[in-house]
């Protein structure tokens, strides 16, 4: 009984320091500093993942505007070839619509295959044909901005239209200042202006000969060009940026094939009144052949490019990719058609080349304020707000 005795508070002892040690363990589990240093592993472990996908995203930006500049110029390429060369006449309201059809269409292909498996296409896309007024808008614009160049180019030459169009850059970045609240740095605006100038001295064979910049046809009006020009040139920059804000920050986040959708079923009534004006005497679908088949398949694929462009970068990497598209254009007609290229021009290409790298390798840090976005996406999954911050934020400290 004694040793019993004297064995109990050795258990007791043990006991109590085994749960002390758990205590212990437990305390230093829950402890500031321990808690603290998981925490810091888990927003490292984030913030790898967020780098790893603003880096996914930032590839993906390259390669789209690479794609949509060789597009620009295999398409304008192809146009000249097909109506200068071949002469063939078939009307380019109706490439435009086919095009719009061609958009739709694949759109609609890659909106089923992100729809979960309770939500039908047809009910989808009865969803976004309601719901397309913001594109529709849009539409319209662009159906402006068709009627005012051809209002211009028979009231001025197509030297003077050519200078001023040069001004759509400057307008874009204005409105996406005003819009977006995105903040340019000087390198940028410096590139920007040397990008114009550029282009303008690039396209010297155009304005630079004489009778070239005031219109031959009779009953033109100098002053009502200029204007048609000049709000064309504004319609331009605001409907890029108008385009951007939607897909990127309006509170209904819908995917940019679904975008892409409603701006096609938004412009097919548009290039309809285009049609029944021109009135080709042949009819619907005269004069086409292989050839407008691939112009218009091309031209579908550069309204679905600059979707993506604009959705992986912004509005004024559009416009680079594009103005690019013309040096790159004009180099090609001039080893296949036999176009103009003068010494002029290739030290001009060279200075928009130049421009073009100061402006998307500047490393000066800017600043875009954006909407949280808080609808819900067509999959029926909400933004993350401070996921959102956080992308912002890598953003900035990328750039």
């Amino acid at each position: 009984m004694e040793s019993r005795g004297k064995k109990q508070p050795m258990v007791e002892r043990q006991e109590s320091s085994q749960s002390g040690g758990v205590l212990e363990i437990m305390a230093l589990e829950n402890s500031p500093d321990l808690l603290d240093d998981r925490s810091g592993r888990n927003e490292d472990k984030d913030r790898r993942s967020f780098m790893s996908r603003f880096r996914c995203m930032s590839s993906m930006r390259i390669v789209v505007l690479v794609v949509l500049c060789l597009q620009n110029s295999l398409f304008t390429v192809l146009r000249r070839y097909s109506q200068g060369v071949l002469k063939e006449n078939y009307s380019k309201y109706e490439v435009l619509l086919v095009g719009e059809v061609i958009k739709m269409a694949f759109s609609a292909y890659m909106i089923k295959g992100t729809l979960d498996e309770n939500v039908t296409l047809t009910k989808r896309l009865q969803f976004l044909v309601q719901s397309s007024r913001k594109m529709i808008v849009l539409a319209l614009i662009y159906g402006a901005m068709n009627i005012l160049s051809f209002v211009s180019l028979r009231n001025i030459g197509a030297g003077m239209f050519t200078i001023f169009a040069q001004c759509k850059i400057l307008t874009t970045a204005s409105f996406s200042a005003l819009m977006l609240n995105r903040k340019y740095s000087w390198t940028q605006w410096r590139a920007m202006i040397a990008l114009m100038l550029g282009v303008l001295l690039f396209s010297e064979p155009i304005w630079g000969k004489s009778g070239n910049l005031l219109s031959t046809n009779a009953g033109a009006n100098v002053i009502v060009g200029t204007v048609a020009v000049l709000i064309e040139v504004i319609l331009s920059g605001f409907a890029s940026i108008y385009f951007e804000k939607v897909i990127k920050i309006d509170p209904q986040q819908l995917s940019i094939w679904e975008r892409n959708f409603q701006l096609a079923l938004g412009s097919f009534p548009v290039y309809l009144c285009f049609i029944a004006t021109d009135s080709p005497a042949e009819g619907f679908g005269s004069g086409w052949s292989i050839m407008a088949v691939v112009v218009t398949s091309l031209g579908a694929g550069g309204g679905l490019l600059v979707a993506l462009s604009i959705k992986y970068g912004d509005s004024i990497l559009k416009t680079l990719a594009t103005t690019g598209a013309i040096i790159l254009s004009s180099v090609l007609d001039n080893l296949f058609l036999g176009g103009p290229l003068t010494p002029t021009m290739m030290i001009a290409g060279l200075q928009v080349i130049v421009a073009i790298c100061n402006y998307t390798f500047d490393s000066t840090p800017t600043e875009m304020k954006l909407v949280k976005p808080i609808a819900t996406r067509a999959q029926g999954t909400e933004t993350s707000g401070k996921e959102f911050d956080e992308e912002q934020a890598l953003i900035r400290e990328e750039k």
